[in-house]
């Protein structure tokens, strides 16, 4: 929740410091870009070898490089050092998860809790998050608006914002050394697995399948994530600060809610087919925000998508760690998780011209909401007949 409180303060704030430091949309664009690739090799390098070299050091490593990222974003304005603190800092645009936390906890997660509440703990942790990213949001917001309204420049506020980012890293390093020694993996990883270079054998296949279906949902994803967002209400409507945090909070506390949601609905129809048949009509709503006419009906639409929008997140994390060795489960977590990385972190070079240009300010919703859609029916072709074992248990 630390984390996510943190993530929903930069997902506000990013965009708008950049643009204050004098950055042109095309440099965001690539500096977004480049945040997102620095994440997901740190990602990939952390979480392939967190149960080897032990989870809870992975996850006090990672939250360092967080707090590192928002210092080194905080010091300087100028274009190549910001390059660096991003791509070698933890950070987060979309005000989403980026790192190796969350391969690392899901894999902590599912040894600790029984397989047929594995769904339901994870919609609960998915909530947490969800609730923390719409406060980190909010108070963003609002305390960008109260120190700019207390004669502060626009700039100084952000910069204030990223240093408390920063902090809160060094306060999650501190939490995460805390946590007890069950959520370790029981057995040595020995064998092909502990050989691979991505620390995968028996479930390569099918997370490499997995992962390059995720990459695409990500990729269009990346069109719009939260810092776009703002920037596009901000310039679109005109609208502040503490009116954009109150958005996002709504957003996020709504996308947490139904996480709780996807729960009887897995039990009931599994998990393949809750991840894809919520997933599409949020993708069609995301396509209407740009067509609404005010700034309220624009709102009303992000909301009523943001109601059903995650309701696959706990299902598809739960998924993937059905379908997969427990010996392999931070490394598929990693894997799958790297591989929606890259596929955000391509989107922003083509996003931030759009941005822009007026006249093409509205295209990346329709690009990620028609990617999106693709996504789910090509999912649903290739995984509807690889069910879960308590699935398969609970049919019998």
């Amino acid at each position: 929740m630390t984390r996510m409180f943190a993530y929903g303060v930069l997902g506000v704030v990013l965009v708008l410091y950049l643009v204050e430091a004098g950055l042109s949309t095309s440099r965001i664009g690539l500096l977004v870009t480049l945040t997102f690739l620095g994440d997901a090799a740190i990602s990939l390098g952390l979480s392939t070898r967190a149960d080897r070299w032990g989870r809870r050091r992975v996850l006090v490593a990672g939250a360092l490089l967080m707090a590192a990222g928002g210092a080194g974003l905080a010091v300087t304005g100028n274009f190549l050092w910001l390059v660096v603190a991003a791509t070698i800092g933890v950070i987060s645009p979309t005000g989403n998860e980026v790192g190796p936390f969350l391969a690392v906890e899901q894999a902590c997660l599912a040894q600790v809790v029984p397989a047929p509440e594995r769904t339901k703990f994870f919609a609960w942790y998915n909530l947490a998050g969800y609730l923390a990213t719409a406060t980190g949001a909010l108070v963003a917001g609002a305390v960008a608006q109260g120190l700019q309204s207390a004669g502060g420049s626009a700039l100084a506020s952000y910069r204030a914002l990223l240093w408390s980012y920063g902090a809160l890293g060094l306060i999650i390093a501190g939490l995460s050394w805390r946590l007890d020694a069950a959520v370790e993996v029981t057995e040595p990883v020995t064998g092909p697995a502990a050989r691979s270079l991505l620390g995968l054998h028996e479930s390569r296949a099918t997370v490499f399948k997995l992962s390059a279906l995720f990459s695409l949902d990500a990729f269009a994803g990346g069109f719009i994530v939260q810092s776009f967002l703002a920037y596009w209400f901000h310039r679109k409507f005109g609208v502040g600060e503490a009116a954009l945090g109150g958005v996002f909070f709504g957003a996020n506390l709504l996308a947490g809610l139904s996480s709780l949601a996807a729960v009887p609905l897995a039990k009931r129809i599994g998990l393949v087919n809750t991840m894809v048949w919520t997933h599409l009509p949020s993708n069609v709503l995301l396509m209407l925000v740009p067509v609404m006419p005010t700034f309220g009906w624009a709102v009303v639409v992000l909301l009523l998508r943001h109601s059903i929008s995650q309701m696959d997140v706990p299902a598809r994390q739960s998924y993937v760690n059905a379908v997969v060795p427990a010996a392999e489960r931070s490394a598929a977590n990693g894997v799958t998780g790297t591989a929606r990385q890259l596929g955000t972190a391509l989107a922003p070079l083509c996003a931030g011209p759009m941005l822009g240009a007026v006249a093409l300010a509205s295209v990346p919703f329709f690009i990620a909401g028609g990617l999106k859609i693709v996504y789910d029916l090509a999912l649903w072709r290739s995984f509807r007949a690889l069910r879960a074992p308590e699935e398969i248990s609970r049919q019998r």
